[in-house]
Parts: structure tokens; C-alpha cells; sequence
């Protein structure tokens, strides 16, 4: 990044538009929103299959509902995303020396592992708990439970990133990812589908939206200004 030199004295009003228009630039030049997207849709898509191969499915001879414990969820998950908000802070790190400007990915990292902690914690207590305490939730409760899946934390810990680069067009694609992971599209699948598959489609989605939203950022930062 370069700056133009402002001729001391010049007009206090001119000082003051090319002081915010440096700030903008600067602000510009640390963001790298398209590695964190991109890293976040890998680490969802590869987390199909390995959660498709630790769940864990009984169904009653009796005709009972099935029961069923996401256990790849706890395998993969925690690790998978520690990684991935090391590698987002790394790359963010490592662009913004390139580039001569400060990085201001750390309290995002942070947050994402505090998060990922929470998740965890959360999901071994219902692990323990729920299979002596049966019981059906609203629908409200239901929606809280989305939030605090890795999905939804990952949505969440973006909000953080958005604040810190000011990033507006980052709040909107966040505020309408969270959406689509707290209210699920149907479109019919889960009548089709076994207990073990239901959730892949959904999890097939919030994986394509994290991509296109990386391209998409990726794409508006090539374009000429």
C-alpha cells in the first residue's frame, strides 16, 4: 500500500477527506474475508462423510422412533475448526505484512475458539444427559440448538469479523447465512430421507454458501477500484 503526501497547511476540510479516505484504504487492505470463507466451506464439506460415518443409528424393533448420537460430530468438528481459525489468522497475518498494514483477525480468532469450546461443552452435557431424560422442545429452544452447532457458531464468530473490518457487505452475507443455518431449507427432502442422511442436504447448503460467499469476496477484490 502507498500514500500520497498532504501539504501541511492545505484546506482543514481536504485534510480531513484524505485522512478518511487513507483510513479506508487501510481498512481495505487488511481484509482477506474470502480465506476465511473459503477455509470455512472446506472444513464443512469435508465434514459430510466423516459425520455421516460416526453417527450412530437404533431403531427399535418395537416401531419406536429411532434414536440416533452425531458422535463424528464431537470427533471432527473441535479439531477441524481450532485448525481452521489458526489458518484464517495465519493467512491474515502473513497477507497483511505483504501488504505493510496491521491485521485485525486475533479477537475474531478468539472468539472462534471460545465458541468451538462452548459447542463442545455443550454437546457432551446434552450427550450425557438427554438419553435418561428424553424430551421434545419447542420450537424456539430448537432454533437456539442451531445456533450453537459448529455451523452456527462459524456464523456467529463472523458477525465478530464483520465488526472488526467494518465490513458491511460481510454483516449482510453473515446475517443471511445465519439465517439459512437457524431456518433450514425444506424442500421436501426430509420425508424421503433416513434418520443417517436427513441432515446432509442442509449441511450440503450452509457448505455452498460459505463458497460462493468466497468467491464472491474474492471476485469484488480483484475488481479494479
Amino acid at each position: 500500500m502507498t500514500t500520497d503526501s498532504v501539504p501541511a497547511g492545505g484546506d482543514p476540510r481536504r485534510l480531513l477527506s484524505d485522512a478518511r479516505t487513507l483510513a479506508q484504504r487501510v481498512r481495505r487492505d487488511q481484509r482477506v474475508t474470502w480465506v476465511a470463507l473459503l477455509v470455512l466451506a472446506g472444513v464443512t464439506f469435508v465434514g459430510i462423510p466423516i459425520d455421516w460415518a460416526g453417527m450412530e443409528v437404533h431403531c427399535p424393533a418395537d416401531g419406536s422412533p429411532c434414536e440416533f448420537a452425531r458422535t463424528g460430530v464431537l470427533i471432527y468438528w473441535p479439531p477441524a475448526l481450532l485448525l481452521a481459525y489458526a489458518a484464517v489468522a495465519f493467512c491474515y497475518a502473513r497477507v497483511a505484512r505483504s501488504r505493510g498494514v496491521g491485521a485485525r483477525v486475533l479477537p475474531y480468532a478468539i472468539t472462534g475458539i471460545a465458541l468451538t469450546v462452548l459447542f463442545t461443552a455443550a454437546w457432551v452435557a446434552a450427550r450425557l444427559y438427554f438419553p435418561d431424560h428424553p424430551h421434545r422442545f419447542p420450537e424456539w429452544v430448537l432454533v437456539f440448538d442451531r445456533l450453537i452447532t459448529p455451523w452456527g457458531t462459524i456464523g456467529v464468530a463472523l458477525l465478530v469479523l464483520a465488526r472488526l473490518e467494518r465490513n458491511v457487505a460481510l454483516l449482510v452475507f453473515t446475517l443471511g447465512y445465519l439465517a439459512v443455518v437457524l431456518v433450514p431449507v425444506d424442500f421436501g427432502w426430509g420425508m424421503h430421507a433416513s434418520v443417517r442422511t436427513e441432515w446432509v442436504p442442509q449441511q450440503v447448503i450452509n457448505g455452498t454458501v460459505l463458497l460462493l460467499g468466497g468467491i464472491g469476496f474474492a471476485l469484488a477484490r480483484r475488481r479494479p477500484r
